[in-house]
């Protein structure tokens, strides 16, 4: 006999409940971080003409990304620690499940895009308003969201078709392909060997644009007669390669690996620092840390 599951239970971050507490006020403080930083970088570039360039045009699409991506977990992950109620329906996570890796694989092609952006305005700055012109960008943005959805929607797809008879237990704190994979009572070696080839060509391959991009632009930076100049330009990239390095590392590790099969602890804390922290620091790094966006944000106030 074959009992089909109508939900999932997620154990969540914790079974401590002195620990939830605390994990609730950080997840709380790191949500509100999230919001006000991207609403203030979507507000200060539409609102301000200084703003209106091709960098602050993928910021500004970055930050939208950026919120809805951390409103996929963030929220619901709230709501089980503060009513301790774990469960969650097979149609919520499999919707849950879909979001959180299309928003997710945005993300790396965004990456990679603003990466890519910053290359040719560092290293061919005479092109750069010929290159990074406006159809160009919109053709860029609507790439990252063509892809992403090109590369994850039919193995996601997939995984909602496959049969669950029990147990419905995930150690986790949103619902991870890997584990629904491991829950399914039918063969699931096709569609872990799909979902790998597609996380290769994602990470490791928004990996190689990025890592490029950085290389270029730090080669340009020693060239650059001035030591101040040198000192100012490479505060700025060692705090974008910061995020870069935390985000690809622990994205790499948890999900390309020689056994997709999840569920232990280390999985939920190297997931934790993607899906959160690295999303916390974001706006601050890349755009409320620019000398441009601080003076437009004190004219703004003032007027």
């Amino acid at each position: 006999n074959r009992t089909t599951v109508v939900e999932f239970v997620l154990l969540g971050l914790t079974n401590s409940h002195h620990l939830e507490i605390i994990l609730f006020l950080f997840l709380v403080i790191a949500y509100f971080l999230i919001l006000l930083g991207n609403i203030t970088i979507i507000s200060i570039t539409l609102v301000n003409h200084f703003l209106q360039t091709p960098m602050y045009y993928f910021l500004r699409n970055f930050a939208l990304l950026e919120i809805t991506f951390t409103s996929t977990f963030i929220p619901s992950t709230l709501y089980s620690l503060l009513t301790e109620r774990k469960m969650i329906s097979l149609p919520g996570c499999f919707l849950q499940m879909l979001l959180f890796f299309y928003l997710g694989t945005c993300t790396f092609f965004y990456v990679a895009t603003m990466s890519f952006d910053r290359y040719v305005a560092i290293c061919c700055p005479l092109h750069y308003t010929t290159i990074m012109n406006n159809r160009f960008c919109l053709q860029l943005v609507l790439a990252c969201w063509a892809i992403s959805f090109l590369l994850m929607f039919p193995p996601t797809i997939m995984i909602s078709q496959l049969p669950f008879c029990g147990p419905n237990i995930m150690n986790h704190f949103y619902c991870d392909t890997s584990l629904l994979l491991q829950l399914s009572c039918t063969d699931t070696g096709f569609i872990e060997g799909l979902m790998l080839i597609v996380l290769i060509i994602i990470i490791p391959g928004t990996l190689i644009v990025t890592a490029v991009s950085y290389g270029c632009i730090i080669i340009t930076i020693l060239r650059i007669p001035s030591s101040m100049g040198r000192k100012k330009a490479f505060s700025t990239c060692s705090a974008h390669l910061m995020v870069v390095l935390i985000f690809y590392s622990t994205s790499i590790y948890r999900y390309i690996r020689p056994t997709q099969r999840g569920g232990q602890d280390s999985d939920k804390v190297l997931s934790f620092f993607f899906c959160v922290v690295t999303q916390m620091l974001n706006p601050y790094i890349y755009s409320l840390r620019n000398n441009q966006v601080k003076q437009a944000l004190e004219e703004t106030m003032l007027k």
